[in-house]
This record gives C-alpha cells, structure tokens and sequence, in this order.
C-alpha cells in the first residue's frame, strides 16, 4: 500500500470511520451479488446530480480502486481525483467510500465482475 493511502486511511479511522481493503469489500459483493438489483433498472435519483467525470470515478471507485489508481486509469492528478470524490460523497450525502460503493451497486450502476 502506498504511504499517502495509509495515511489517509489512519486519518479516516482517527475520524472514527472504518476502512474496508478492496479485496474484502469484493468478496463481501461476490457472496452478496446475487442480492442486488437488475442491473437494466433505471439509476437511482440521486446519481443524475453527479457530472459524468463524477459517475466515472464512482464506477472506479465500487471496483475497488484507491485514488492513485482512478487518477492513473483517468490521467488526472490524485488530487482532482481527491475533489471528485469528495464531491460524489456529498452530493450523494454519503459518509464515506463504502456507502458510495454500496450505493453504486444498490442503484445497478455497477456489478460484480462488470
């Protein structure tokens, strides 16, 4: 794990949220997919206020990847990458990174294995 990801990672759990690894969080979706809804279904409300770069980085995010790995994937810095997060988080009124993925896959927007 690269430093600055563990430093944010101390600094959330200081704040008293949890952080969850990608690998747990996919085998979490994996034994649970089967749970979700019909990826055809319309998205959720609530997505149509995020900007397409927004819903990119929210699909990154449910797969897993830390924001070096979305900047590197968009070819952006980790810190526009850092503010687009941030961004989906409130918009959405979300908590923290898990709520966004949970969201993503609740609203259909992502699958396992998509």
């Amino acid at each position: 794990m690269p430093a600055e990801d563990l430093v944010d990672a101390i600094h959330v759990v200081a704040s008293g949220e949890a952080v969850v690894a990608p690998r747990i969080l996919r085998r979490l979706l994996d034994r649970y997919a089967d749970r979700l809804p019909d990826p055809n279904a319309p998205a959720a409300p609530a997505l149509g206020a995020l900007t397409e770069r927004e819903r990119e980085v929210l699909v990154l995010m449910a797969r897993g990847l830390s924001n070096a790995e979305i900047a590197a994937k968009l070819v952006l810095g980790e810190t526009t990458v850092k503010t687009h997060v941030g961004h989906v988080l409130t918009k959405l009124e979300l908590r923290d990174r898990v709520q966004a993925v949970v969201l993503a896959y609740e609203s259909g927007l992502i699958r396992p294995g998509a």
